[in-house]
């Protein structure tokens, strides 16, 4: 008997700066792949229409991340397109990149998700983590790493 045991798994490097571009706070953080988000994974490898994940969205919501969640609980401003994707790690991983410019998701975050859409759409996975203050002249960059791996 074959036994597959798949992992699929996802990390945040968040790096906020001030209106100068010094250094003002950075984060690791690990977040939680939502049943939305596997389903829609599962209904690309069918050939669904489904479009590609292409926006990310920050908030100020603290409820725990649960599987079931679709959507942030308290979004920031509006979702931003996302920069880049890029396969990495043997092509096993996707990291995408997303940078919030001055007065975009202004505010205490302390949550973030990826989206198929602008609005609505599908949630691949959400994160919530330590408040991070973002001032109105501040950028955050975030690039979240997918990553997909036999265990």
């Amino acid at each position: 008997m074959i036994h597959e045991n798949l992992k699929l798994s996802g990390q945040l490097n968040i790096v906020l700066k001030d209106k100068a571009g010094n250094i003002k706070d950075t984060r690791e953080v690990k977040n939680l792949v939502v049943d939305a988000g596997l389903v829609f994974i599962t209904s690309r490898m069918t050939g669904t229409s489904k479009a590609v994940m292409s926006h990310m969205a920050l908030g100020s919501g603290t409820t725990a991340a649960a599987a079931g969640q679709t959507d942030l609980v308290s979004v920031l401003g509006s979702r931003e397109a996302i920069d880049s994707a890029t396969l990495t790690g043997s092509n096993k991983a996707v990291a995408y990149a997303s940078s919030f410019e001055a007065g975009d998701a202004t505010g205490a975050v302390t949550e973030a998700g990826i989206f198929n859409a602008s609005s609505g759409g599908d949630m691949l996975c959400r994160t919530v983590f330590s408040v991070v203050n973002k001032a109105a002249d501040d950028t955050m960059s975030i690039t979240w790493t997918v990553t997909l791996a036999a265990s």
